[in-house]
């Protein structure tokens, strides 16, 4: 079993734990209550207590995060876990259950049914008593704990469903992993703007839509557009209108989100697509010529990739793959670049 936490300051905590590693289970149930209670603090989210049954057998590997009232877990579950229905334990927060694998079922409100959030679904819901829940084996899914100022009244009585890959979800969960990451290096202004985007990102899966002006969006916004980039960097349709399509958002908006943090959009693409062409040259079997390379990264022909390629690393593709000893890796073919294309 792996657990590590980071020193509280009342702002934000973090811990990781892994119980799914062979002979850990018996202990992992305790290692995620006191990672939780040190952590985060029951002031965020009082954990309800598990059923005997399941805690055994506590196979859980996650990472839970703190930043100012606020909680965000991402787990994984290889075990079945239910906890206990215990009468009282009084809350106030906005719960959000974005589920990519397994099940996930909540008790309902008093004289109310339980809601079972399946794979590729969202819920949201304010939470007003501390209710038990039952999660399915080998699940897959992020938790959300959220003061209710900002979110309650918009949510009212709802409860908040659809899907886990709307744009909404998508930027939220990308902003998140950023905030899992880099949370323990954040300052008391890093983890008040973390705060209010976190939130601002929150009021927007409610509502369905973004405030596009809002600007403790950007740094969200780029962050879900360059994961959205990167996995179609092949994608001849890559380009600003279809990220901003795919994220609910004008492609004016996308552009202002870019620019408030330094960056364009077009130049993160072009210099995305130019490093996976770098690692393409020296690949030990089966390297590409420049105009196949050109063609696989949507360059426009050969002589543009190979220009593109010099002004951003200073070499030719042929020079940097014979500084890297790579031209002897394909002795049966053409080192890439060998010919007019190379001599743009």
């Amino acid at each position: 079993m792996h657990s590590t936490g980071a020193e509280v300051d009342g702002a934000r905590g973090e811990f990781a734990v892994d119980s799914t590693a062979t002979g850990a289970a018996p202990r992992g149930h305790d290692a995620f209550r006191r990672g939780w209670k040190t952590q985060i603090g029951d002031d965020v989210f009082q954990l309800p207590a598990f059923n005997p049954d399941t805690i055994g057998d506590f196979r859980v590997k996650g990472r839970v995060a703190k930043v100012h009232g606020a909680a965000i877990a991402d787990l994984h579950a290889a075990s079945v876990t239910r906890t206990v229905d215990v009468p009282g334990g009084d809350q106030d927060q906005v719960a959000m259950y974005v589920v990519r694998r397994g099940a996930w079922t909540l008790g309902g409100p008093p004289r109310g049914g339980d809601q079972t959030v399946s794979a590729g679904q969202f819920l949201v819901r304010h939470v007003g008593r501390l209710s038990a829940f039952e999660t399915s084996a080998h699940l897959t899914a992020k938790f959300f704990v959220l003061p209710p100022g900002e979110l309650k009244p918009l949510l009212g009585n709802r409860v908040i469903t659809g899907s886990a890959d709307s744009a909404e979800i998508r930027l939220l969960t990308a902003f998140t992993d950023m905030i899992q990451i880099t949370v323990a290096d954040l300052g008391p202004a890093g983890v008040e703007a973390a705060h209010g985007a976190l939130i601002e990102l929150a009021k927007a899966v409610v509502k369905g839509r973004f405030d596009d002006v809002e600007p403790r969006l950007a740094p969200a916004l780029t962050q879900a557009a360059k994961d959205l980039a990167d996995r179609r960097l092949a994608d001849p349709e890559l380009s600003p209108a279809m990220l901003a399509r795919e994220l609910n958002v004008s492609v004016r908006t996308l552009h202002r989100a870019f620019t408030a943090v330094g960056e364009q959009v077009t130049t993160y693409i072009r210099n995305r697509r130019l490093h996976e062409a770098r690692l393409a040259l020296t690949a030990p079997s089966g390297r590409l010529s420049i105009s196949e390379l050109a063609a696989h990264w949507q360059f426009a022909d050969g002589s543009h990739f190979t220009r593109a390629f010099k002004k951003h690393y200073g070499q030719t593709p042929t020079e940097y793959a014979r500084s890297t000893g790579a031209a002897s890796l394909s002795p049966n073919r053409h080192l890439p670049g060998h010919g007019p294309a190379e001599s743009a």
